[in-house]
């Protein structure tokens, strides 16, 4: 059974974008929309933490500098994806006496930022993490875009989901929404994965639709 039977509405449009790419002898792209449908439907009040894969963590800028949350958590790993001087300036020196890892991404929450070359770099950090059975803390400053883009690459690339069910996977424990520039770049970063896959048509996506 796919995890997008676990939300309300998503099941109907992966099963559809499914059936069309069966039909065309490929895997077909989610658009934005559908994607944002994935991301908007019955959403519920962000928590500071949660759990959202075994070990990985998201959570918002309160939790990154609570360190007797994060010990509380056994944390040994952080992954700032609002790092920078006028954003959130922790760094490793400030986690020193909790004996974690650090890694920073210097990222702006804006749609026209390029997070994309940093998908890489931040899966292999978790991914790593997790191969020596450590707990990994991804934050931004609301646990909800940048740090929601990083994970769900992180899970497109290390654990092979698409990007539908990677945000359905996250969704189950926390509501994510990277911005749509964001989107745009996890849907780029799905096609050069799985490169069977490919974006309909104008004409297509309208054929379907009569």
């Amino acid at each position: 059974v796919c995890v997008c039977e676990c939300v309300c509405g998503c099941e109907r449009v992966h099963r559809n974008k499914s059936e069309r790419g069966r039909r065309r002898g490929c895997t077909i792209a989610p658009s934005l929309t559908e994607l944002r449908q994935i991301l908007w439907t019955n959403r519920k009040p962000v928590a500071p933490v949660n759990q959202v894969w075994p070990n990985l963590y998201i959570g918002d800028e309160s939790v990154a500098r609570d360190k007797t949350t994060l010990s509380s958590l056994g944390v040994t790993h952080i992954l700032n994806a609002a790092a920078g001087r006028h954003r959130i300036n922790t760094g490793q020196r400030f986690y020193s006496d909790l004996g974690v890892e650090y890694h920073g991404v210097e990222a702006a929450d804006h749609p026209e930022f390029n997070i994309q070359p940093f998908f890489r770099p931040a899966a292999q950090f978790i991914d790593s993490a997790l191969q020596k059975n450590g707990k990994v803390f991804v934050h931004c400053a609301m646990g909800v875009s940048r740090s929601g883009a990083l994970v769900l690459a992180y899970l497109m690339i290390c654990r092979s989901l698409t990007l539908v069910d990677a945000i359905i996977a996250v969704r189950l424990n926390r509501d994510i929404g990277p911005n749509s520039g964001f989107l745009e770049q996890l849907r780029q970063l799905e096609l050069s994965l799985r490169p069977q896959s490919r974006q309909l048509t104008e004409e297509e996506e309208h054929a379907d639709m009569s």
